[in-house]
């Protein structure tokens, strides 16, 4: 493609091009013909729920034991970016994106809907019981808790170990690098991120819907607009508008700071519920729920109702669990990819610890403090009115619930405006990771593009809601789900073998295979000069000169004999760093770099024996020369070290390269 075409600079066209022309006949066939939509969206939710039903449970119930494993072996120290990375964002930024993106507008919609529905119509048992609400509570629990999440985490994981610790693009394709090789780049990738458009789009879409009718709800309850499909539509186009210019802003410009908004909005709603609702029986509560929860966490993962086979747990699964988790799995590459790509530097078992505990905890103390807080009302208190009203419509519950405090005008605002700030996060979110996945490899998705899939996103969700409402979204979520369930798992597998493989150069690197050089002797100065060079605080023109006189010629040498091997090798010398390259064909290259780092000077650096005091703002910052292996930096300084010494280092780590070759052949 030539320079002057700068508008399609960023496009992936395997990916871009195949994902908008499916979608585009799939928005065309809604648009055209709604009714047959309806009438083929509804026989295929039939047909999917019936066939594969088993599939979705079985497999998340896989993702979720994978997380805990994963998180509870040795492969949880592994760090998801080089050894030497930090998180890129504070703890409050993280868990604001996560919950934001992960669960928003679900929230918000079932919070107090799905407690109610189930307390009005069990799938087993009697109704409107003090046991038909426990239960309604436990499984509330169990569609929002920790099978949720490790979907999520499963993807996000994979995403971000293979792009930030293997140096692969961001794409579920780059999962299956263990597999299948470079072929990641060709149309077996292809197919996979195209997969991947697909779900993200119509699991967005989804929610989008799900939204536009709740703000239409609050907008109707508060200031009487209009209920109805044109209302909705206009709401789309202008939430679609607003989450337009947040994702052309970018991760910290735009989504960053909705995020927070949406935490703290949500935190004031969530307290003034906690102190003006029924206090104590929501803290008792959430405790026994919790108990309940985890209780039958086995059971209710497996559980398909096999041996009931009645109508009423028919329905059941199909219009609650098997669309629930339709729904995360659809999800998934859009806030998987979303969480890896803010979950840079962080360790993997922080990052599940992260992911499954803090997102799950808050979810429970919402659903409990909203749902049993309704449940209470209509036990307690007599409001069985409320139980209707929910039966009648999903959408306005929230705004019903809110009407038996005081406040309710401002409340059913806030909640409102937060219905409107989790739409926005969800859109400019899954707007942006499908940029990603559309966009060439390293390259800066363009402008355009970014508003073109944001726009998309608006149109197939209107297209969905006339379609068939939330039948066509609940079809939707299944359809996009059944291949995507499949890919996580091999996703899944392929993550374990890479760690497998890393845990095995783990133990190579811990061998002790020091050259006698290295272990004899302090080199040219004798243990003075090595005592002086350990207590010094070096300035960059130091590093510089080291870099240039001992690092780049040591490398030579070595690249030297290497090549006289025949043995191909590569030399790279940047400003702050030189590295050395040594192909190894089919196998893992060995790769060490010398690396210029810039820290605050120590307290007893050597200036303050030349009568500078640490305070006195001279010398302050203090460089080291630290060794950088594949992996990542390994935190241990070589300034001072002779060329000989030098040379002995890289053939250390070398051997230790060869080492590992041969443990995991």
């Amino acid at each position: 493609m030539s320079d002057d075409q700068p508008t399609k600079a960023g496009i992936n066209p395997p990916v871009f091009y195949p994902s908008v022309i499916v979608i585009g006949i799939l928005v065309v066939f809604g648009a055209l013909m709604p009714d047959v939509a309806n009438s083929f969206f509804s026989g295929m939710q039939s047909w999917l729920i019936e066939t594969f039903g088993w599939l979705y449970l079985s497999a998340v119930g896989v993702y979720l034991i994978f997380c805990i494993v994963l998180a509870a072996s040795r492969y949880g120290q592994f760090r998801l970016g080089p050894d030497h990375s930090e998180p890129d964002f504070s703890y409050l930024s993280w868990f604001a994106m996560l919950f934001s993106a992960g669960m928003g507008i679900g929230l918000m919609f079932y919070g107090v809907a799905e407690p109610v529905l189930h307390y009005d119509n069990p799938p087993t048992g009697e109704a409107s019981t003090a046991l038909a609400a426990r239960e309604s509570m436990r499984l509330t629990f169990f569609h929002w808790g920790l099978h949720a999440w490790s979907v999520y985490a499963v993807v996000g994981l994979c995403l971000a170990y293979f792009s930030f610790r293997r140096n692969l693009p961001l794409r579920l394709s780059s999962a299956f690098y263990p597999l299948i090789g470079n072929r990641i780049y060709g149309p077996i990738g292809h197919a996979v991120d195209v997969l991947a458009v697909f779900g993200t789009l119509f699991g967005v879409a989804t929610s989008l819907g799900l939204g536009a009718q709740q703000v239409n709800s609050g907008l109707n309850f508060v200031f009487n607009v209009p209920e109805g499909i044109t209302t909705q539509i206009v709401l789309i186009a202008i939430i679609t508008a607003m989450a337009t210019l947040s994702v052309v802003l970018g991760l910290d410009g735009g989504i960053r700071r909705i995020s927070e908004l949406n935490l703290w909005l949500a935190a004031a709603l969530l307290l003034f519920v906690l102190v003006l609702g029924p206090t104590l029986f929501i803290f008792q509560s959430l405790s026994q729920n919790i108990g309940n929860y985890f209780s039958s966490i086995v059971d209710m993962t497996f559980n398909s109702y096999a041996y009931t086979g009645d109508e009423d747990t028919d329905g059941f699964m199909s219009g609650w669990t098997l669309f629930y988790w339709a729904w995360w799995i659809s999800w998934s590459p859009f806030v998987g990819m979303f969480v890896a790509r803010v979950s840079r530097g962080r360790t993997i078992r922080e990052f599940v610890l992260g992911v499954l505990i803090v997102p799950v905890g808050a979810t429970f103390l919402w659903l409990t403090a909203f749902g049993d807080t309704a449940l209470h009302m209509i036990m307690a208190d007599g409001a069985t009115d409320l139980v209707g009203a929910v039966n009648e419509s999903t959408s306005t519950a929230l705004f019903y619930f809110l009407e038996q405090f005081p406040l309710t005008w401002l409340t059913s605002v806030l909640g409102t405006i937060l219905v409107v700030t989790f739409f926005v996060t969800s859109s400019d979110s899954g707007s942006l990771v499908i940029d990603i996945l559309t966009a060439k490899d390293g390259s800066e998705p363009p402008v355009w593009q970014r508003i073109f899939w944001a726009v998309l996103e608006g149109v197939v969700a209107v297209v969905l809601l006339v379609a068939g409402g939330i039948g066509a979204l609940q079809a939707a979520s299944l359809a996009s789900a059944l291949p995507i369930t499949i890919i996580i798992l091999i996703m899944a597998y392929c993550l374990y073998k890479s760690l497998s493989v890393e845990a095995i150069k783990q133990d190579s690197m811990r061998s002790v295979m020091n050259t006698p050089y290295n272990v004899a002797g302090f080199g040219a100065g004798g243990w003075e000069q090595r005592l002086k060079t350990l207590v010094s605080s070096p300035r960059r023109t130091q590093i510089d000169s080291f870099l240039k006189e001992t690092v780049e010629p040591a490398m030579q040498e070595v690249a030297q004999q290497f090549e006289e091997s025949e043995m191909a090798t590569q030399i790279n010398c940047e400003e702050d760093r030189c590295y050395l390259r040594v192909e190894h064909g089919a196998e893992i290259d060995f790769v060490y770099g010398v690396r210029a780092r810039r820290f605050t000077a120590p307290s007893f650096y050597m200036g303050a024996l030349k009568g500078e005091p640490p305070g006195s703002g001279k010398g302050r910052e203090h460089y080291r020369a630290e060794v950088f292996l594949r992996e990542g930096g390994q935190q241990y300084n070589v300034v001072g070290y002779s060329r000989e010494q030098l040379i002995g280092d890289i053939l250390d780590q070398y051997e230790k390269h060869l080492h590992f070759l041969y443990l995991v052949r």
